[in-house]
C-alpha cells in the first residue's frame, strides 16, 4: 500500500515538473512571438481599447534615465550616430515580406501576418534543383579523362622503375605492348589496378565537389537569417528595380541561366546573394566555393544552400596538369547549365585583401564560354553583382598584408567569427545587381571590332565541339579551341565584368572618410573641415558612382566614425572645443583604413596618373612652365602600363587614350591645370573635341572603341596652376602607396644579382625594407632620402619622399613582380613546386638596364615634398 503511495506521488511530481517545464515554454514562446512579431500592433488594431502601452512606458523611464546619465556625464565623448539612411531607391531587404500578407501585400485571416518570416520562407517560390553528380559520372568524357590520367600514372611508374627506358606503350605493334606488360608484371606494376584507382578517385571528387541544394535548406536558412542578420547588420539593400530587372530576364529566356559574377570581400557573400534571390522568387544558383570552406557542418550547409567546392590549386604540381580534376569540373559545370541551373562564382577567386577589384582569373569563365560556343547551351546571361560593406564582417587582412600567413579556416575559428559578429555593428550591406550582358552579344561585339579592324582571323563562331586528348590554358580541360584568339576573348570578357563591378559598386560612409582621412587630412582636421570635404566628395561622385547613404555629412561622418572604432578613427574635441577627428597613428590602423579607402581608388586612377606624369614632365624652370598635351598623352598611357596588373583602367572596347583625354578636360575644367591661351579658333577647336569626347561617353558602350582624334592642336601646352596645388596633392596622393610599393620593389631587385632567390623569401624582403621606411617616416610623412636597405649596396634617388603605411601590401608587390616578369626583367621558373626568381641576362650584365626599370617606375612617385610641391603637408 505504502508502495503504491509513493509511486503515485512520484509520478504526480513528474508531471507537475513536466507541466511546468511545457508552461514555461510555452510561455517563452508565446512572449517571444510577441515581443519579436507585428503582434502587438495587430492586437492593439482588433481591441482599441486594449491597454498595451506598458513598453512604450518602459521606453519613457529608460529614455528619462538615458537623458540624465548624458546630462551628468562628464566626459566631452560626442554621442555615437546609431543610424544614417541609405541611398535613394533602395530597400532594407531585412524589412522587406512580400509574402507575408504585410501592407502592401496585405490579404484578410492571414496567418502570415502574426508570422512573418516563416510566411516568407514558405510561401517562396520552389524550384527543382536537379543533382548532376551521377550525370558526370555517367559521361563518357570523364570516362576518357580517367583512361587518360590512369595512362599518365602508368607513364610516371615506368619511369621511377625504369629509368629512361621504355616509358610509353608502343605504337609499333602487339608485340612491343606485350613485352611492356610483361616488364611492368615483373616489376610489380600494374596498369589494371591504376585504373580502378583513377575510378575510385574520379567518384570521390565529384563526391567531394557536388552541391546537395535543396529547398528545405534554403527556407530554414532564409528564416535563421531574418532573425539574426539583424544583430549585428543595420540593413541588406538592394535595388527592388534590380530584382525586377532579372526576373524580367529570367521570363523573356527561360532556358537561359543567370551566371551571377560578384566581386569577392566577405565570407558571407556566399549566403547574401543567394538569400536575396530565393526570397525574390528567383532561381537559386550554384556557387563556386574553395574546399578551404569544408570544415565541419559549415561545409554541409554551404554545400545545402548550393555551393561546390573547388580545390584552391587545381594542378598539385606545378607544370603538370591534373587532367582527371579538371574533367570533373568542366562536366559538373556544363551539366549543371545544361539541367537549368543559374551559376555563381568569384571571378577575383579569392577574397580583396585591399579593397580595390584584383585581376580576374577566367578559369570557370572560359567553361561557360565553351559551353556557349560548343551548343551546350543556347546562351548565358552575365550578371556582374557588386556587394559592399560599411564595415567588414570579416575583420581585416593586416597580418596578410603584412606578409603575415593567413590562417586557415576552421570550425572554432567560424564559431568565434560568429560570436564575434552578433556582438558587433557592421552597419549596411550593400548589393547591386548590375544589368545582365548575354555571351552571345559579347562575342557579336568583339566580332565587330575584329572586323572593322579588319582581322577576320579574330572572329569567335561558335561550333560543336567535343573534349579531346589536348590540354587547354585557358579552359579547365582540354577542347580543340585552344588558341590566342579565344583566350583573349575569356579575357576580355572577364576584364569587363570586373570593371562593371568596380564601377557599380556604392560608396559606403566608411569608405568616404577612410579616403578623405588618407588622400586629403592625414594629420586630421575639424569635423566642420571634413564635411565640408565630405560634401565635396559626394558632389564630384554625383553621376558618376552610386553613392550608399545619404543625409547631413556631419552626422555621416559621426557614424562612420562610430563604424570604424577607436582602433581606427579618434573624434575628441580640441582646447577649442572643436570636434577633430584623426586616423589613429599606428602602420595597422592605416593599412586597415586603406582597405575602405581602396574602394574609390580606381575611380581617381586616372586622374592620378595625369596629375602625376604632369608633374614629372614639368621643367626646373618654373617661369611659364608647361608640358604639352600629346606629351603629356602619351607619357601617361605608357605609365597606365605600370599600373596594368594593379587596376583595370578601362573596359576592352573602350580607347584608353579617349578615356584619359576625358579625365584631362575634367582636370582642366576643376581648374587642377591651366590651358595655354590660344587664338578662338583653336579654342573652338578644343571644345569641339571635348563634346565629341563626352558624346562618345554617353553614346552606346558599343562605341567606345571608336576613336576620337585628337589633331594637331595637341602640342599646345598644359600651364601648372599653383592656385590649386593642394588639390593637386590630394589627387597624386591616391596612388603614391602603391608607386612607393613599386619602387622598393624594382631598387630590391639589386640583390638578386647573379643570384637565384625563393619568391617568397623576395616579398619577405620587400616588405620589411618598406616596414623600416614607414618606421623611420612615423607612419605619415618622412623628409629622410629614399635609401634601399640591401647589404653593401646604396642607391639615392633624386627626391626623398613621404613613407605611406599602406605602402606595406603583399599583394601589389606580387602585383609589381608579374609587372617585371612582363617586361623580362626577371625570370620565373618552378623547381619541385617552389617559384625561383631571378635577373634577365641583360639586367643581369648590366646595372645600367637596371637603374633604368627604377627611374621609370620613380616617375610615378609624386614629389610632394620637392618641385613644384613645395607647401609643407
Amino acid at each position: 500500500m505504502l508502495t503504491t503511495v509513493l509511486n503515485f506521488a512520484q509520478r504526480v511530481a513528474e508531471i507537475s515538473l513536466l507541466g511546468g517545464i511545457e508552461i514555461a515554454s510555452v510561455a517563452l514562446v508565446v512572449y517571444y512571438i510577441f515581443a519579436k512579431t507585428r503582434a502587438p500592433v495587430i492586437i492593439a488594431g482588433l481591441f482599441p481599447n486594449l491597454n498595451l502601452s506598458y513598453r512604450s512606458s518602459l521606453g519613457k523611464i529608460n529614455t528619462i534615465r538615458s537623458d540624465l546619465l548624458v546630462t551628468l556625464r562628464s566626459s566631452n565623448e560626442p554621442k555615437p550616430q546609431s543610424s544614417v539612411a541609405h541611398g535613394i531607391g533602395t530597400q532594407n531587404m531585412l524589412e522587406l515580406t512580400p509574402q507575408s500578407g504585410q501592407k502592401p501585400f496585405k490579404k484578410l485571416l492571414d496567418w502570415g501576418v502574426l508570422f512573418p518570416y516563416v510566411a516568407q520562407v514558405v510561401r517562396s517560390e520552389k524550384f527543382e534543383y536537379r543533382q548532376v553528380t551521377e550525370i558526370v559520372h555517367n559521361d563518357v568524357a570523364l570516362k576518357h579523362a580517367i583512361k587518360q590520367a590512369a595512362e599518365q600514372s602508368l607513364r610516371e611508374q615506368r619511369y621511377e622503375k625504369n629509368g629512361h627506358r621504355l616509358l610509353s606503350r608502343s605504337a609499333s605493334g602487339e608485340q612491343s605492348a606485350s613485352v611492356s606488360e610483361e616488364e611492368d608484371e615483373k616489376r610489380g606494376i600494374s596498369y589494371q589496378t591504376i585504373l580502378r584507382k583513377q575510378e575510385q578517385r574520379a567518384i570521390s571528387i565529384l563526391k567531394d565537389m557536388g552541391s546537395t541544394l535543396n529547398n528545405t535548406l534554403l527556407a530554414f536558412t532564409s528564416w535563421i537569417l531574418y532573425k539574426l542578420l539583424p544583430c549585428f547588420l543595420s540593413g541588406v539593400v538592394t535595388n527592388t528595380k534590380q530584382i525586377e530587372m532579372l526576373k524580367t530576364a529570367t521570363e523573356r529566356s527561360p532556358g537561359t541561366p543567370l551566371i551571377f559574377v560578384p566581386l569577392h570581400r566577405s565570407h558571407l557573400d556566399y549566403i547574401m546573394v543567394t538569400w536575396i534571390l530565393t526570397n525574390n522568387d528567383i532561381r537559386s544558383p550554384l556557387v563556386a566555393a574553395g574546399n578551404n570552406l569544408q570544415i565541419p557542418v559549415f561545409g554541409g550547409l554551404l554545400r545545402g544552400l548550393g555551393a561546390f567546392f573547388i580545390k584552391r590549386k587545381i594542378d598539385p604540381v606545378e607544370g603538370k596538369k591534373d587532367v582527371l580534376y579538371r574533367a570533373a569540373l568542366h562536366l559538373y559545370l556544363t551539366h549543371a547549365l545544361k539541367q537549368g541551373h543559374n551559376v555563381e562564382f568569384f571571378i577575383e577567386g579569392g577574397r580583396t585583401r585591399t579593397g580595390k577589384p584584383c585581376m580576374p582569373k577566367g578559369g570557370i569563365l572560359s567553361v561557360i564560354v565553351n559551353a556557349f560556343m560548343d551548343g551546350s547551351i543556347p546562351d548565358a546571361l552575365l550578371v556582374p553583382v557588386s556587394v559592399n560593406y560599411e564595415r567588414l564582417v570579416d575583420g581585416n587582412f593586416v597580418r596578410e598584408q603584412k606578409g603575415e600567413k593567413k590562417i586557415p579556416e576552421s570550425f572554432s575559428k567560424a564559431i568565434s567569427g560568429i560570436w564575434k559578429a552578433l556582438r558587433s555593428n557592421y552597419g549596411l550591406m550593400r548589393i547591386d545587381f548590375n544589368e545582365p550582358y548575354s555571351i552571345r552579344e559579347l562575342v557579336n561585339s568583339y566580332n565587330k571590332i575584329a572586323r572593322e579592324d579588319g582581322n577576320n582571323a579574330k572572329v569567335y563562331k561558335p561550333a560543336a565541339r567535343t573534349l579531346q586528348h589536348n590540354q587547354s590554358t585557358s579552359s579547365l580541360y582540354g577542347t580543340d579551341v585552344v588558341c590566342e584568339e579565344h583566350r583573349n576573348l575569356i579575357e576580355s570578357i572577364s576584364r569587363q565584368v570586373v570593371f562593371d563591378c568596380a564601377a557599380a559598386t556604392s560608396v559606403m560612409s566608411t569608405n568616404a572618410l577612410a579616403f578623405l582621412l588618407l588622400t586629403r587630412f592625414r594629420k586630421g582636421a575639424d569635423e566642420q573641415t571634413l564635411a565640408a570635404a565630405l560634401d565635396d566628395l559626394r558632389n564630384s561622385l554625383s553621376g558618376c558612382k552610386d553613392i550608399g547613404f545619404s543625409g547631413e555629412s556631419s552626422h555621416i561622418l559621426a557614424y562612420a566614425c562610430d563604424l570604424l572604432g577607436s582602433g581606427l578613427v579618434t573624434r575628441t574635441r580640441d582646447e577649442n572645443g572643436r570636434m577633430v577627428i584623426k586616423a589613429v597613428n599606428s602602420v595597422e590602423s592605416f593599412i586597415e583604413l586603406a582597405y575602405y579607402s581602396n574602394m574609390l581608388t580606381p575611380h581617381f586612377a586616372l586622374s592620378s596618373i595625369l596629375l602625376t606624369t604632369f608633374h614629372a614632365l614639368l621643367p626646373e624652370d618654373k617661369s611659364g612652365a608647361g608640358v604639352s598635351r600629346k606629351k603629356l598623352i602619351e607619357t601617361a598611357l605608357e605609365n597606365c602600363q605600370i599600373y596594368r596588373y594593379e587596376f583595370i583602367l578601362n573596359k576592352p572596347t573602350q580607347v584608353l587614350e579617349n578615356l584619359l583625354y576625358k579625365h584631362l578636360d575634367d582636370l582642366l575644367n576643376s581648374g587642377c591645370l591651366r590651358a595655354e591661351q590660344l587664338h578662338c579658333d583653336m579654342d573652338s577647336t578644343f571644345e569641339a573635341r571635348r563634346l565629341a569626347r563626352n558624346l562618345a561617353e554617353c553614346l552606346d558602350e558599343d562605341d567606345d572603341y571608336l576613336h576620337v582624334p585628337s589633331g594637331d592642336g595637341d602640342e599646345s601646352k598644359l600651364l601648372f596652376a599653383s592656385d590649386t596645388l593642394l588639390q593637386q596633392r590630394n589627387i597624386c596622393e591616391v596612388l603614391a602607396p602603391f608607386a612607393w610599393t613599386y619602387v622598393t620593389v624594382a631598387q630590391s631587385l639589386q640583390i638578386l644579382h647573379r643570384n637565384s632567390m625563393l619568391e617568397s623569401e623576395f616579398i619577405s624582403f620587400v616588405i620589411n625594407d618598406l616596414s623600416s621606411k614607414v618606421k623611420r617616416g612615423s607612419c605619415i610623412y618622412g623628409n629622410s632620402p629614399a635609401y634601399t636597405r640591401i647589404p653593401n649596396i646604396y642607391i639615392q634617388l633624386k627626391y626623398s619622399y613621404f613613407f605611406l603605411a599602406e605602402s606595406l601590401s603583399t599583394d601589389s608587390v606580387r602585383n609589381c613582380l608579374k609587372l617585371l616578369e612582363k617586361w623580362s626583367v626577371i625570370e620565373v621558373c618552378n623547381q619541385q613546386g617552389m617559384r625561383l626568381i631571378s635577373l634577365n641576362t641583360l639586367y643581369e650584365m648590366s646595372r645600367e638596364s637596371l637603374n633604368t626599370i627604377v627611374k621609370k617606375i620613380d616617375c610615378m612617385v609624386p614629389k610632394l615634398n620637392s618641385g613644384y610641391f613645395n607647401a609643407t603637408p
